[in-house]
């Protein structure tokens, strides 16, 4: 197996976390995850996503328990704006972007700007 690309891990252990009903412990998370990784790996996952401010901890017994502090929308949309920040040139990123849409997704982006006209 090769190297995962940059977030692709954090990323699966947040969708763990979003699906969850509940705050989750590094075992927990672990056993979800479609993965061979040892407990460490997931451990540190977690302790770096609370760092970042993506997650909580309770305790629970000897262990944490991890909940999401953003949504998988909150956090898509900090991360395009940090993008959309970080470019002198704001305009041919928008464009860029909204020139990679799909009609569903043009239609959906129209719906969200004529909603923040109201």
């Amino acid at each position: 197996m090769g190297r995962r690309p940059d977030g692709a891990l954090e990323r699966d252990v947040l969708r763990v976390l979003w699906r969850a009903e509940r705050p989750l412990t590094p075992a927990e998370v672990r056993g979800q995850l479609d993965t061979d990784l040892a407990y460490t790996t997931v451990m540190t996952v977690l302790t770096r996503l609370n760092e970042k401010g993506l997650t909580v901890r309770t305790a629970r017994g000897r262990a944490f328990a991890y909940a999401p502090t953003v949504s998988e929308s909150e956090l898509v949309a900090k991360r395009m704006s940090a993008e959309l920040s970080a470019t002198k040139d704001r305009t041919g990123a928008l464009a860029g972007f909204v020139g990679g849409l799909n009609r569903r997704d043009i239609a959906a982006l129209r719906r969200v700007l004529d909603e923040g006209d109201a």
